[in-house]
């Protein structure tokens, strides 16, 4: 069913706010500061990958508010083969199964347009659960017909920074695309901390998505005089949530 947006002061409505999240202390802290749901993924510092089977069943039993699950098999780009596909599949299959709320996916052809096949099926197998198609989507060479097609294909939630690095920059593009007549929810996530996410609310948008986070060094070694380091054994820097950065931007949507 198409839904026309109506456009709200920021006095009107609350915001969905959706925290990304890769372990049960961020999703709890997440929770605690007022989240709605959450997205679960592990590896932030890459992009975020699809967590453990064991992290979003403890997760699950851990929260009240619904959670959403990233899909996506490696860091990198979002052209997948048949065989990394079909363990996406059997992902999105275990991942129902453990009563995930939705789903985080996006997928890609060669041309940087959307991979519909592979959407298509996903779509099939997401039946009953929320699904959002993530920022894969700000490197589409035309987001007005791609985002027309998620639509088309029976998207619920587009997560995007409006094809910029930082949401705040990418805001024509994000008010175009909540202007269009559509049933898909557009949630702007990329770059947001609390000096500029109320310009998103006061612009009319319904979501807002953002980590909360700050990166932090990987532990030096214990030993000294030890010739390997963390950093030899291909550690990277990690983001750890801020808890009171979280709650102080969600206080400011809510």
């Amino acid at each position: 069913m198409v839904r026309l947006f109506t456009f709200m002061s920021s006095k009107d409505k609350d915001m969905l706010v959706e925290i990304c999240v890769q372990n049960l202390e961020a999703a709890l802290i997440a929770q605690d500061a007022g989240a709605d749901r959450i997205e679960l993924c592990t590896e932030l510092g890459l992009g975020g990958i699809t967590p453990s089977i064991g992290l979003i069943g403890i997760v699950k039993k851990q929260l009240s508010i619904p959670i959403h699950v990233l899909v996506r098999p490696r860091a990198g780009d979002f052209r997948y083969s048949t065989y990394e596909f079909e363990a996406m599949i059997e992902d999105i299959k275990a991942i129902k199964e453990l009563g995930a709320a939705g789903i985080v996916i996006g997928m890609l052809d060669e041309d940087a347009t959307i991979n519909t096949r592979q959407l298509e099926r996903v779509r099939e197998e997401t039946r009953g659960i929320h699904l959002t198609f993530h920022r894969a989507f700000d490197l589409l060479p035309d987001p007005i017909a791609g985002f027309v097609l998620l639509e088309e294909m029976g998207v619920d939630t587009l997560l995007t920074s409006g094809q910029r690095k930082q949401a705040i920059d990418g805001m024509p593009l994000l008010q175009e695309l909540h202007a269009c007549p559509s049933s898909i929810m557009v949630m702007p996530g990329g770059g947001m901390h609390p000096t500029n996410i109320e310009a998103f609310k006061k612009a009319g948008f319904e979501a807002i998505h953002f980590s909360g986070t700050a990166q932090v060094a990987p532990a030096a070694s214990s030993q000294p005089g030890k010739r390997l380091t963390y950093s030899d054994l291909g550690s990277i820097p990690q983001l750890r949530i801020q808890p009171d950065e979280v709650f102080r931007m969600i206080q400011s949507v809510k």
